[in-house]
């Protein structure tokens, strides 16, 4: 099973002239996306960071370009209205899992955390993710209370008007109640820019639903679209790079620590 396409952006000897004729991105959330991006590498818990599904690729870019190693994606996704997994489609998210280098085996023993981000509503993709992977840790008999530890997640909420009263996904599901304290937190983003990464981005690859997962592998897009998509992820990695966005996203990690 392979996942769908994606360029390498941080060595992107395969882009070739697919950038000829693009405009130059906006970037119009560059700001906000900087602030959340150090904001979730601050309350990560110092673990590897695993983007799941596409809405943040933006961050990981920027991050791509901007940290040397410490990251990885992965790109599926679950279907809304919960089904059980099939046998095929578990084995294939398990495989996807463990091209993140997220296995039981691997949690047991890795010294750091793994912290998985990614934006969230309600929280289903994260408890779907947290079953998919509580099931394998006891079928494989690996240690729970160790892995319990090395288990992260950061979600990525709309911003709300602060209030003590406010709403929080995971006050309505019970397995984040299973880990330490603080291993679930949440990092607001401008609703702006929240929607726009999560339903308005031209993504650079097609979504990956578990009807999916057993599929063959795509190629590259090459529409106009794409490319131009192509060109603001190229841009986010570049700003990653160079000393202005390292120096800014230090800046905002720094801020939002305890």
């Amino acid at each position: 099973m392979t996942a769908p396409y994606r360029w390498d952006l941080v060595t992107p000897d395969q882009l070739g002239s697919l950038l000829g004729g693009t405009r130059r991105p906006a970037l119009f959330f560059l700001d906000q996306l900087v602030e959340c991006a150090g904001t979730v590498l601050a309350r990560s818990g110092g673990g590897d960071l695993v983007f799941v599904g596409r809405s943040l690729d933006s961050m990981f870019d920027l991050l791509g370009g901007a940290l040397d190693g410490g990251l990885h994606r992965l790109p599926l996704s679950f279907r809304r209205g919960r089904r059980r997994l099939t046998h095929a489609e578990t084995a294939a998210a398990r495989e996807l899992l463990a091209a993140a280098g997220v296995t039981p085996r691997r949690l047991a023993r890795r010294d750091r955390p793994i912290t998985f981000v990614d934006v969230v509503h309600e929280g289903s993709t994260f408890t779907q993710l947290y079953e998919l992977l509580r099931d394998w840790v006891d079928e494989e008999r690996e240690p729970w209370p160790v892995i319990r530890r090395k288990l992260r997640f950061v979600g990525v909420t709309a911003e709300r008007k602060p209030s003590p009263n406010a709403y929080r996904w995971q006050q309505d599901v019970t397995w984040p109640r299973e880990l330490p304290s603080r291993s679930v937190l949440n990092v607001s983003l401008s609703r702006t820019v929240w929607h726009y990464f999560g339903d308005v981005q031209v993504k650079l690859t097609r979504t990956f639903r578990p009807e999916q997962w057993l599929s063959e592998p795509d190629g590259p897009r090459h529409d106009e679209e794409t490319r131009q998509a192509l060109a603001e992820a190229v841009a986010l990695v570049a700003y990653g790079r160079n000393k202005q966005g390292r120096q800014a996203l230090a800046r905002a990690r720094n801020a939002a620590r305890p």
